[in-house]
């Protein structure tokens, strides 16, 4: 049976989503710390800046990827917060554990950016996105089973939310296997992926 406390703490939806807000807008920017331009003494010709911005496309790209990864755990967990009347005690402590997986971002981001040959660096990466959206999964899971939804929100928006994150998951578990073949085919897969997710179903709304 729940406390007095238990019942009243952690209810207010917009103190969960100003934390959220905060900490996906510092993860965003550390992504970019590390990226540097290349260094002017090293730089003596049109063909020495070609090569350097060559050598550093990599990196832009991965966290590029991150970028888009960020954005669609932001609008996803925003989305979810979105239909709750109110929140529970156990329901923020999940969306802060969901936050939590969020501030690893930038590391297995640099991590992958180091060793992007290496599997096991994208492996790594594959997993925090994997304990990001089991969270986000929980969390939606949890908040029905609290009764916190608003009370216009139909069985089909719930599935909508569920199955979105379901489906989004496999596709990346599947673009995290492609690195048997090559880490480079996982990266742009993923990528394209999220692409998907961010820009396609605009692209249909206005067709």
């Amino acid at each position: 049976m729940e406390t007095a406390y238990n019942r009243i703490a952690g209810q207010n939806i917009e103190r969960i989503s100003a934390l959220s807000d905060g900490i996906f807008a510092v993860a965003m920017t550390l992504l970019f710390l590390d990226l540097h331009v290349p260094a002017v003494a090293s730089i003596h010709s049109e063909h020495d800046l070609e090569r350097a911005l060559l050598t550093i496309a990599p990196d832009i790209l991965v966290e590029f990827m991150s970028m888009l990864t960020l954005g669609i755990f932001w609008v996803g967990q925003q989305t979810q917060l979105n239909q709750l009347a109110r929140s529970h005690r156990s329901l923020s402590w999940t969306h802060i554990f969901f936050l939590f997986s969020i501030t690893l971002v930038p590391f297995s981001t640099r991590l992958l950016a180091d060793f992007m040959v290496y599997r096991l660096a994208l492996i790594v990466y594959w997993f925090n996105m994997l304990i990001a959206g089991a969270l986000l999964y929980l969390a939606w899971n949890r908040a029905m089973r609290l009764g916190l939804a608003k009370p216009d929100i139909t069985p089909q928006v719930s599935v909508a939310i569920k199955n979105r994150i379901v489906i989004a998951q496999a596709l990346y578990a599947f673009g995290a296997l492609l690195c048997i073949i090559d880490t480079y085919v996982s990266i742009v897969f993923i990528v394209l992926i999220q692409l998907n997710y961010a820009i396609a179903p605009q692209f249909r709304r206005h067709r």
